[in-house]
């Protein structure tokens, strides 16, 4: 059975929520995007994985100056695993105080929870850092 339209559309719009309360210092309200025990895999950075909401609000404030002031959110996919259980990719756009941009992929693991709807419960977030992931004519 084929995701409902109305769930493709949730977990689209709470993929773009994330960077709407983080840009605004929303932090608090973290739990309307992720699920109380995510995994924020940032292995790509060298930083590992940061398990809890908690701990995710602690590792953006320990960031301080150095988060993006602008998350964007793109060209969402969104795959069903079960009918609770989504995979989602996303391309993100971080733009930085001094101008600076950079892009990463976001995949995410995207539960149904009861009355709380959709959560993200693993995130996996992947630097681009060459162009075509690096494959060349040489190849």
């Amino acid at each position: 059975m084929a995701l409902a339209l109305e769930d493709r559309l949730a977990v689209t719009e709470l993929i773009a929520l994330h960077g709407h309360l983080v840009d605004a210092g929303a932090l608090d309200r973290l739990d309307e995007v992720f699920t109380h025990d995510v995994v924020y895999d940032l292995s790509d950075f060298g930083q590992g994985e940061v398990v809890g909401l908690a701990a995710l609000k602690e590792a953006a404030l320990a960031l301080g100056a150095g988060n993006p002031v602008a998350h964007h959110v793109t060209n969402v996919m969104v795959e069903e695993v079960t009918s609770d259980r989504v995979y989602a990719r996303s391309k993100g756009l971080g733009v930085m105080a001094d101008g600076s941009c950079g892009s990463v992929t976001y995949e995410d693991t995207v539960v149904r929870g009861g009355t709380a709807g959709w959560r993200i419960s693993h995130r996996r977030v992947l630097a681009r850092r060459v162009p075509l992931n690096g494959l060349s004519s040489a190849r």
